[in-house]
């Protein structure tokens, strides 16, 4: 005789905990890989870089990449230990059945419950996260807060969090109990109108509350800067510098906002390093992305990604058998909406974690693009210098694993990247 068929509640648990320990175990292969990598190459600079770079930064960018590989060891244990201790052990349906007892059930009740469970995420985040900055950046020379500053960080970022995430919740929430079964799809729409609201406003209101931005000084820079932006048919709102020193020694520059509120941001890290010509070659680079229209194209991407996503949450959230199957004991005549959005925030990365290589893929794809548009607009050797001042500063490994590459690196490696450019 056959056997009875498992039930769809325990089909769940078994698929998501062989996920979870497939995908656990595969990452730490990946970073052990790259631990095992960049060790080996640790002795010599590369033929290519040997007569720009030396040992020193060489060896200083491999221990870096190492130091970082293994807090992330680390980082991979705890957070698949905590992923099952909300889930199938039961530590989120215990943490809303208190919060039900207390408030009862209700919109207060589910943001209390959203709230609670981001505050302990941070909290069991809160020791590596200090390490990684106070230790393992310190070490290096790349850390430059204070804890009165990391303090004063960690209260803006958490109010401005809770004045706008909050609002949105409580709204998507309303929708999930309000509008019936297409919820899902006005609930993609609040969130894509927020998401592109976050662009226009975060220029202006929301990064001057963490940093400082001053208009860039430097009249020739500035001539040459904006002689390239109209070579290149490009028009933005304003040229600014940004005190990324206070914080940390990486460099980099950026472009931020959308439509007519497109800045362009350098860290003052990056023109202290930086010829003028080389500040040239990044800022047309930038430029790429947008002449490529890369940002119209991931805002699209993101777009349609999060209507699969909400139209698969507008479902599950229907099914008794995903709130069990994963540890949680739904609701009875109260609102679950809440518990649905933790579950698929939680469990969605695991079972999507092997399309990464694809998205990895895409962005550097679009790197190389911008910078074919870089080197047609300026100078090749000029991009090539800057890039490897920035490889340099930013103790970014010359010599990553290839496989490791694949999986996650939005940016081409040096090696790649540097021989396209100069080709």
């Amino acid at each position: 005789m056959l056997g009875s068929i498992p039930s769809p509640s325990l089909l769940l648990t078994c698929a998501f905990a062989l996920a979870l320990f497939v995908v656990l175990i595969f990452k730490y292969w990946l970073s052990l890989r790259q631990i095992r990598y960049v060790a080996q190459h640790r002795g010599q600079v590369p033929s290519a870089f040997a007569q720009t770079i030396t040992l020193a930064a060489h060896q200083k960018a491999a221990d870096y990449t190492i130091a970082k590989a293994r807090l992330g060891l680390l980082e991979l244990a705890i957070g698949a230990a905590v992923l099952l201790v909300w889930t199938l052990l039961g530590a989120l349906s215990s943490l809303n059945q208190a919060l039900l007892s207390w408030l009862g059930g209700g919109m207060l009740q589910q943001l209390a419950l959203l709230t609670a469970f981001v505050l302990i995420s941070a909290l069991i985040d809160l020791p590596l996260t200090l390490y990684q900055t106070f230790v393992v950046e310190e070490r290096f020379g790349f850390n430059k807060m204070t804890v009165k500053l990391w303090l004063l960080d960690l209260l803006k970022s958490s109010l401005m969090g809770a004045a706008i995430g909050l609002p949105v919740a409580a709204l998507i929430l309303w929708l999930m109990g309000a509008v019936g079964a297409w919820w899902w799809l006005w609930a993609w729409g609040v969130w894509m109108g927020f998401n592109l609201l976050l662009l226009l406003i975060y220029p202006t209101f929301i990064a001057p509350l963490f940093n400082k931005f001053v208009p860039l000084k430097d009249e020739a820079l500035k001539a040459r800067v904006t002689a390239l932006m109209q070579r290149c048919g490009f028009a933005a709102k304003g040229l600014f510098v940004m005190d990324g020193s206070k914080r940390s020694a990486h460099a980099n520059a950026y472009f931020t906002g959308f439509g007519a509120s497109k800045r362009v941001v350098f860290y003052d890290t990056l023109l202290a390093r930086l010829s003028a010509a080389e500040v040239d070659t990044v800022l047309a680079h930038e430029l790429g992305h947008f002449k490529h229209k890369h940002v119209i194209k991931r805002i699209v991407l993101m777009f349609a990604l999060s209507l699969l996503g909400f139209a698969l949450l507008g479902w599950l959230a229907t099914q008794a058998w995903f709130y069990t199957g994963l540890g949680v004991q739904p609701n009875q005549g109260a609102p679950n909406d809440a518990l649905a959005l933790l579950l698929f925030m939680l469990v969605v990365p695991v079972f999507s974690f092997f399309i990464t290589p694809l998205f990895a893929h895409l962005s550097r794809r679009h790197e190389f693009e911008a910078d074919v548009y870089a080197v047609a607009q300026t100078s090749g050797i000029d991009l090539a210098t800057a890039l490897l001042k920035l490889y340099e500063d930013n103790a970014s490994t010359l010599t990553p694993d290839p496989v490791y590459v694949k999986f996650y690196y939005s940016h081409p490696a040096a090696s790649e990247r540097l021989d396209r450019i100069l080709a």
